[in-house]
């Protein structure tokens, strides 16, 4: 079964989520921003997933995890969380 080890940032809006995306592409740290703006309890680990599994994310999170090109930061991606940005790691 495939896996895959990733990070994210959640918030709620599109326009903050761009905006942090934004920082990050111009040096600023994915996790230290997961850690101060995410609303997810994994901000507090930098927005470290952990390794996760096909469909234990929502799917919007998870097609990312599974289909985009590797350390690129994808997003804002919308489910009903909120506004994601995504990187992946690995994934075998």
């Amino acid at each position: 079964m495939a896996k895959a080890m990733a990070r994210h940032i959640l918030v709620k809006t599109e326009a903050e989520a761009a905006e942090l995306k934004k920082r990050i592409a111009n040096g600023e740290a994915f996790d230290v921003l997961a850690k101060k703006y995410s609303t997810c309890p994994s901000g507090k680990r930098g927005g470290d997933l952990g390794e996760v599994r096909p469909g234990q994310m929502v799917r919007a999170v998870d097609q990312v995890i599974f289909k985009k090109p590797l350390r690129e930061v994808h997003g804002p991606v919308k489910s009903q969380f909120g506004f994601h940005l995504v990187q992946v790691f690995y994934r075998e």
